[in-house]
């Protein structure tokens, strides 16, 4: 429950979810958009959009993905006349090692191999449609 998150653990979500994220694109910024369209792909969760309601003590966790796709909309306010694209894939549950441990007796309906090469379609592809989404890639979550 979100009353009983340490701070350390929020601080921890916070610091890999959006932090660590928004530090990379503002070392890459300087080098982006040059010679070229430039597509930042920020990956978030269907939790920001949800707010995983359905989870008790995923809130922080929640919060820290609704941050970066908040800070991806920003950012392609701000950038959208220097040539680069910012959009953010809000990603639903993919079967993974961590998802069955997570979620026992729950089959996500795509594997984390599908879930990457949607990704990198994505990359090649979607800064030519889209700039400032979030767009959610989700068959099902839990």
């Amino acid at each position: 429950l979100f009353s009983e998150t340490s701070g350390d653990t929020a601080e921890r979500t916070f610091n890999i979810n959006f932090f660590a994220p928004a530090q990379l694109i503002k070392l890459l910024l300087p080098l982006m958009g040059k010679e070229k369209r430039s597509h930042v792909i920020n990956i978030s969760s269907m939790g920001a959009i949800q707010g995983s309601a359905k989870f008790p003590g995923l809130a922080y966790y929640s919060a820290s993905k609704a941050a970066i796709a908040n800070l991806t909309e920003c950012l392609a306010e701000e950038y959208k006349e220097h040539n680069i694209a910012f959009n953010c894939l809000a990603l639903g549950s993919a079967n993974t090692e961590m998802f069955k441990e997570a979620f026992p007796g729950y089959k996500a309906a795509v594997t984390a191999q599908e879930m990457a090469v949607l990704i990198s379609d994505f990359a090649v592809k979607g800064h030519k449609y889209f700039n400032g989404k979030i767009l959610p890639v989700s068959e099902s979550t839990p």
